[in-house]
């Protein structure tokens, strides 16, 4: 490196380190009060304050999105990490989805035919439906409502940072000049000082316009961020939309289970589960029956068929055992309750609830 070199360089590095301690004077002697500070004009000011509520927001609604989408701390950390990496995330099941699968294995494993596997596999079937539209509400609003406030934050935001640095930077040049030339006392002095103020002024107003540009240009970010906040709203009421539906649909299926039938795996269940009647509503270890049905009863030769209504577990011998929706023979016997009908399905016989069934005409 030859000697020419070597000076320019540490020309450079002498005036950049100048220019620094300047700087520094300058910002000291406004905090003492010692120094005029440029001010600039209110719409500058009011463009200023605006920027920095919208970073201020957006950093907080995007966190708390965030914290909605996925409640797990760790997970989000993980999710972060893997992202930060530049790695395909995990891809792992909702919490609905994992209830649900447990909820459809234990079903399968207590027996299907029972009411409570048949229960089981429903609603375990149902949460994982919900666990689906959960991960396509997410994915949503990843898409169209974190991603753009995230590249807003990494990008715009950033730029205009940077430029108001800059700015600050300019304004201070333009101070401490202003300063340099109250104190010059020879003409040389004064002259330089005049100099160097001009140039300041200068470079001060061209930051100044650029920052500014880039200030009034919040206006359009608001605009976009409204466009993806009824995207996020959507894609919410569409996913608790869903949500409702599905369970009103496992509701409407699983129809009102007595506590026998529901403790019952198969086979018969305790005799102080069951009533030789349909189950009291008032008891307070079963909820209520299913609502009655008005029935046009068989005459005690006349057999009808019937829809089930419910899944009913049989309390005895002399009683049988239904599966909702299938259709089975019924009619009345002499000296059985009104309550009650006599059932047919093949060879197998038995009474059964009238509350339980629809007779068809």
């Amino acid at each position: 490196m030859d000697l020419n070199s070597m000076s320019q360089k540490f020309k450079k590095f002498a005036g950049s380190a100048s220019t620094t301690i300047n700087r520094a004077v300058q910002f000291t002697e406004e905090k003492l009060g010692s120094a005029e500070k440029t001010e600039l004009d209110a719409h500058f000011e009011n463009l200023l304050q605006r920027s920095d509520k919208t970073r201020i927001w957006t950093e907080k609604v995007l966190k708390g999105t965030e914290c909605v989408i996925q409640p797990n701390p760790n997970q989000r950390m993980e999710d972060m990490m893997y992202e930060k990496l530049e790695k395909k995330k995990k891809d792992r099941m909702t919490s609905s989805e994992s209830l649900g699968q447990h909820m459809v294995d234990a079903g399968n494993d207590f027996g299907p035919g029972t009411s409570y596997g048949n229960a089981l596999i429903k609603s375990g079937q149902a949460q994982m439906r919900i666990g689906n539209a959960e991960r396509e509400y997410v994915q949503s609003t990843v898409n169209n409502f974190l991603t753009p406030l995230k590249n807003f934050l990494e990008g715009d935001m950033k730029t205009i940072m940077k430029e108001r640095k800059l700015l600050e930077n300019k304004r201070l040049d333009l101070d401490a000049c202003k300063s340099r030339l109250r104190k010059a006392k020879s003409t040389t002095a004064q002259q330089q000082a005049e100099a160097d103020l001009r140039v300041a002024q200068s470079e001060f107003d061209r930051q100044a316009e650029i920052t500014k540009i880039l200030l009034e240009g919040v206006n359009s970010t608001h605009a976009h961020h409204l466009r993806c906040l009824n995207d996020f709203i959507e894609a919410q009421g569409n996913y608790y939309a869903q949500c409702s539906q599905y369970i009103r649909d496992l509701q409407s299926q699983l129809g009102s289970y007595s506590v026998g039938s529901a403790t019952s795996m198969g086979g018969g269940a305790p005799s102080n589960m069951h009533s030789s009647s349909v189950p009291n509503s008032n008891s307070p270890l079963t909820p209520s029956a299913p609502p009655a049905i008005q029935v046009t009863a068989p005459t005690p030769t006349e057999k009808k068929q019937a829809r089930v209504l419910y899944d009913y577990d049989a309390a005895d011998s002399t009683e049988l055992s239904l599966l909702a929706d299938e259709l089975i023979m019924v009619y009345k016997v002499a000296g059985l309750d009104d309550d009650w009908l006599m059932a047919e399905r093949g060879s197998q016989r038995g009474k059964v609830p009238v509350t339980y069934l629809e007779v068809l005409e």
